[in-house]
This record gives C-alpha cells, structure tokens and sequence, in this order.
C-alpha cells in the first residue's frame, strides 16, 4: 500500500485512491495501484485515460463516469461512502492535478495518492532542464493576462496550456512584453509514439499559423530587453495607466507606494482591502508582490474603474487582484473579512473608517493609511492617541525627484506624505 500515507494511521481505510497515470499510452501501475484499480466499485476517468489501463484487470462490477464538474462531485460521490473509488489522473495528481481538489475537500484518512511522472517532468527531461530551474505556470482554465506577471529577464517558463494559451498566443505576449528574443519549445504527446518535441523563435510562432496537438507543455525561455513591466516592486510612476500624462493621475508615487508595501508585510493567505484604490498603484503592488494573497480594490468613481482594471490585466494581476466597484463602508460588507487594510482615500469618510475596519480586524492585523491633507493626517494622529505605542508606527516621506534640464541637476519637493501603521494586538 501507499507507506507515505499509510504511516499517518496504520487502521484507516481510504476509499478513494487517486492514481497518477504518468505520461505513456500504455499507464505502467505499481502492484498497489494495480491492485486496488481491479477491485474498484468506481472508476472516475476521461475515456482516454480510460484507454491507458485497458489492459489492466478490473472489476466485472466496475463502473465507470467521465470526471463531472468539480462542483458535483462530492454529491456523485455520497452513494459511495462504503466503496472503493479510483480516479485517474494524468501526470502526477498532486503537482497540478486533481489531488489538490480532494485534498481539500476530503480528510486525509479518506484518501490514498499514488504519485507518477508529471508531463512537466517529463518535458524537463525531453529538454534537459532541471525541474527547480523553472518557473511553473498553469493556464490551463487560467486567463492568459496571468502570463504577464511572470515575464521577467531570463526566466525560464514550464507552462501549462489550454485551447486559450497556445504557442502564438504566448509568442505574442513575450513580444508585447519586449521580450522579442524568446524562444519557445512545444512538447507535444508526450509518451506517445507520435511524441514531438519542437523549438521555436518568436517571429516563427508570429509569421507562421502552426497547428500543435492537444496534449502538449510549453517552455518559454525569456530572452530580450524587456522593460514594459516591472522586474521588482516599486514600478516607475509613468508605467501605469491613469488617462494622465505619464506619471501623473489618481496613484500613489513610487516612494510611498514602496513604503506602505514595507509596512503592508503581503503574505500568502493574507486577504487585504485598498479602501480608495484609484488607478490601483498601491493594489498592483500588493497582487505582484505576494501571488497567493487575495487583494480587493475598492473604488467608486468610473473613470478610476476603468484605469484600475486596465493597470490590473496590463500587470497580469488577474487572478489574485478583485475589483470592487463602490463605495466604503456601504460595499464592505460583500467582501471576505480582511487581516489588512490599506487606505488611499477615503471621501471624508476616514474617521468612521477607522472605527469599522478596527472593529473587524482579527488579533494582529493592521491598517496602512497614508495622508497628504493636514486634515487626514489630523484624523489619522487622533486614531493613533487611542492606541499603544507598540501599534503604531508612523512616517513622513519629504521627497525631492532630480530632473536634468539644460544640462543642469535640479531637484523638484514633492508634497510630504505622512504613512501611519494601526496593528492590532
């Protein structure tokens, strides 16, 4: 049996075995995944993944479904609470696989996990790449405006791909990326006899229409200047789009938005609000600098709207960057409970905002304001009279940007910016 997970408790009894299928046409099973496919009740596989075990013994009273929405799933499965199911999955199941899912949905003495070769290994071994020199990427049921965030100078992309992200789409996207020395391999069937494994240049993809079997992983090396998207956090003023000349418009500056990140501290699971987002300097920020936090922008006016969403699909913060249209506190409501807060503006509304976050935060969360009006910062200072001192830190940013004109070095003051940190204990 399965010793990984058998050592948990040695009298459990999964009744659902997920096994990996590898990448061959003909599925080559250990002796404990051939074993318990044979006296399976269920048999939960795609008609060709169905064809790998062909050859394997199974249940005369075996049934077997193609995978249904994972939204009826567990429903499907109720009836089988006392029977032995097996699902098929191709790869392995728990590196980008169905694993995930039923790791999470189901507890772990219900499961057994029979691991296998991922069509990722397997394309690192066609190219002879070593698995922790890439970056993995799944598009796979994924925008492709995702891309964006993980274009940067001389990565190495392992991709994951639909009928949506297919080698010309992601030629175009390294290209509006400025990364128009790319080149891309496509391995395509892999394990199959009619495996193919092809490279090419990025005017190849672009001038030609080739046509790419359905089963396939593409690898992006990213080779050229780049310099349409940011490689680290603190991206330059005039590179988001506000409807204003560059550098100008409804966003945080470079300085302050580097500051609040600092004070911020994104980590994974972390769910943030940017109360008065603008045309989303601060929320970009956050989304690219920590992937798996959950940042929602909230922003009334319409014009501002279409300025954030476009900044949101330019930066490929599509997945973890939701936008909210309206106003707080009214819309606050609708949301996830956050742990952090950032505050950019708030429409007079600060001191009542203030009150209601506080109220809402869990033990150690915090809220980031920043002010520029003496009024805001007033309000701000009053908030902080209320707490302890180790809750509050706070700064103010007095900066002066060079400009080189006729040959000369001058230096132009900003309006200061006070930041104030609230962390609740």
């Amino acid at each position: 049996m399965n010793t990984t997970n058998m050592a948990l408790d040695s009298n459990r009894q999964p009744h659902i075995h997920i096994i990996g299928l590898g990448v061959a046409e003909k599925a080559s099973l250990d002796a404990d995944a051939t074993a318990v496919l044979a006296k399976a009740d269920l048999v939960i596989a795609h008609p060709r993944q169905l064809a790998t075990v062909a050859h394997l013994p199974r249940a005369e009273h075996c049934q077997s479904m193609a995978l249904p929405k994972l939204s009826q799933l567990q429903d499907l499965l109720a009836p089988y609470a006392d029977k032995t199911v097996v699902v098929l999955a191709s790869g392995d199941p728990l590196y980008f696989g169905i694993g995930r899912w039923f790791r999470q949905h189901y507890a772990l003495q219900q499961l057994c996990f029979y691991p296998a070769v991922s069509s990722l290994q397997a394309a690192c071994h066609r190219l002879g790449l070593a698995l922790q020199d890439v970056t993995v990427v799944s598009l796979h049921g994924r925008s492709v405006k995702t891309l964006a965030r993980y274009l940067r100078q001389q990565r190495r992309l392992l991709i994951l791909t639909d009928q949506h992200s297919q080698p010309r789409v992601l030629a175009q996207a390294c290209y509006d990326a400025g990364f128009d020395q790319s080149v891309i391999s496509v391995c395509e069937n892999l394990g199959y006899q009619d495996e193919r494994v092809r490279q090419f240049q990025l005017a190849q993809l672009l001038d030609h229409d080739y046509t790419f079997m359905p089963l396939h992983v593409s690898f992006v090396e990213v080779l050229g200047p780049g310099g349409v998207l940011p490689e680290a956090a603190g991206i330059d003023d005039a590179a988001f789009i506000t409807g204003a000349e560059p550098g100008k418009g409804m966003i945080s500056k470079r300085e302050v938005r580097l500051a609040s990140l600092a004070y911020m501290q994104p980590a994974a699971a972390d769910v943030i609000w940017d109360i008065g987002a603008g045309c989303g300097g601060v929320a970009v920020e956050l989304a690219l600098s920590q992937p798996r936090a959950s940042i929602y922008a909230v922003e009334q006016h319409p014009e501002r709207l279409q300025y954030l969403a476009a900044n949101q699909e330019k930066f490929g913060v599509v997945d973890n960057l939701h936008i909210i249209a309206g106003r707080a506190p009214e819309v606050l409501p609708q949301l996830p409970m956050p742990n952090k807060v950032f505050i950019g503006g708030s429409d007079g509304e600060l001191a009542n905002l203030l009150n209601t976050l506080w109220s809402l935060l869990p033990p150690h969360g915090l809220i980031v304001a920043t002010a520029v009006l003496e009024s805001t910062q007033q309000c701000l200072q009053h908030f902080a009279q209320q707490l302890s001192e180790q809750q509050v830190q706070s700064l103010e940013l007095s900066i002066k940007r060079g400009l080189l004109k006729d040959d000369q070095l001058r230096y132009q003051a900003k309006l200061p910016v006070a930041i104030f940190q609230f962390t609740k204990i």
